[in-house]
């Protein structure tokens, strides 16, 4: 192929005829260096050259943009690389995969914990779950919450959650010593809930980690440094529950509220052991008065299904149907309950008892259960625990095996808080039979 010596004039003016798809002219100063024209587009400087025996063509770069020096220069390099036994092409890949690499670390190093959150609250889900439960999920945002609103309840505005401060660090300078400088400057404010937010703080972390787009600058066990689980307060667990001789004090201070609706659900819980958001959102459609069954939501499963026991059917038949909910409120915006501490402490004050929490009437349940003689596979399984082959050997009852249980359970309940009690014939919520107690 004939050469020439390349100059400005002749590569400004070198073009393709229309009648060709491309035509090359090459220099006679650089080997293989060329220039490639195509009837629409611009030339190009190309290099050609022969690597193990096969030919090879490599667009060094638009002819306009590069000056001949340079690009008789360039093609020497990729000749020598040739002679070295390397392929111009693999040299030419590895350095713009460095490039991108390089340039994909500058960014994940920018990448604050608050730009990943969002997607953390999206994506992000407990083990063997698909999506958070709510009130976690809105635990989460709180915590990570700017502040800055005015308060639901009394005056003033809301300080920042917990996780707040952390959302401005970049993920990559989540570490030992930033965690523990946060932890402290929280746990001032109060540890319990300093720690809590380090325990989701855990979680977000082992989600970062488990992705490829933010595993290679986290740093999973920061927040499990010794300097930090060495502050965190005790795990004391709450062991509150209602002694036998406690109970008739209780259910009278409970009975002589004035919300009727409070008074009825705080006894539902006792008498069920279930968990209070799961009460609280129980439904009329949720209750079968013909046979005698609830359906509750469950913790662990969807929902499950336990026996309506005689005197519990009587008590929430005597309850106003205001709207959907069994357990109705006006005064919020869910159209249920959603708070009775203030309820329950008025009947704890009343009966002389102290530091006895909502949970603990799900506690009172179990050992007031098995106080009664049920086995603990039945009072598991009312109760919504995760099933276990422990104690008597966990295995599912059908409502009606379950129903004797329960019944024993609440007869034992009432006859401890000295209610008297007749089981008189059934009647549907229309014609409901009084309650009696003492």
């Amino acid at each position: 192929m004939a050469k020439i010596s390349f100059t400005a004039p002749r590569v400004a003016s070198f073009t393709c005829p229309s009648d060709k798809a491309q035509a090359f002219l090459w220099d006679a100063k650089a080997p293989g260096l060329g220039l490639r024209a195509t009837p629409r587009g611009a030339p190009s400087f190309i290099f050609q050259g022969v690597y193990q025996g096969k030919s090879l063509r490599i667009t060094i770069g638009d002819a306009m943009a590069w000056r001949i020096p340079d690009a008789q220069a360039k093609a020497r390099e990729l000749q020598r690389l040739i002679d070295e036994g390397r392929d111009p092409r693999a040299v030419k890949a590895e350095a713009i995969a460095k490039d991108v690499a390089q340039r994909e670390a500058e960014r994940l190093e920018a990448v604050t914990v608050g730009d990943v959150w969002p997607t953390y609250l999206a994506e992000g889900s407990p083990k063997r779950r698909a999506a958070w439960k709510p009130r976690y999920r809105a635990d989460l945002e709180a915590m990570a919450a700017p502040g800055g609103v005015a308060k639901k309840r009394g005056k003033g505005l809301t300080r920042p959650g917990p996780l707040y401060p952390l959302l401005a660090l970049p993920l990559a300078d989540v570490n030992e010593d930033a965690l523990k400088s946060w932890y402290d400057r929280e746990a001032k404010a109060g540890k319990h809930q300093a720690a809590r937010a380090l325990m989701m703080f855990r979680g977000f972390l082992r989600w970062c980690s488990a992705r490829p787009a933010y595993r290679s600058v986290v740093d999973r066990d920061a927040g499990k440094a010794a300097s930090i689980v060495e502050s965190l307060p005790a795990n004391t667990r709450r062991t509150d529950a209602l002694e036998g001789a406690q109970l008739p004090g209780w259910w009278t201070g409970v009975e002589a509220l004035s919300n009727r609706t409070a008074s009825v659900y705080l006894r539902a819980l006792l008498l069920t052991g279930a968990r209070r958001e799961e009460l609280a959102a129980l439904r009329w459609a949720d209750i079968d008065f013909r046979w005698k069954k609830l359906t509750i939501a469950d913790k662990v499963e969807a929902t499950r299904t336990i026996p309506l026991t005689p005197y519990l059917g009587r008590l929430l038949a005597t309850l106003p149907r205001v709207n959907d909910f069994v357990f109705a409120s006006t005064s919020g915006k869910t159209g249920r309950i959603a708070d009775t501490r203030a309820s329950h402490s008025k009947a704890l004050q009343s009966a002389g008892i102290d530091g006895l929490t909502i949970h603990g009437l799900r506690r009172s349940f179990s050992l007031l259960g098995e106080a009664a003689g049920a086995p603990a596979g039945a009072i598991a399984q009312v109760m919504g625990h995760k099933p276990s082959a422990t104690a008597e050997g966990y295995r599912p009852r059908s409502v009606d095996a379950l129903r004797p249980f329960l019944s024993i359970i609440e007869r034992h309940i009432l006859e401890k808080a000295e209610v008297q009690f007749v089981e008189e014939p059934e009647a549907l919520p229309g014609n409901v039979i009084p309650l009696k107690a003492a």
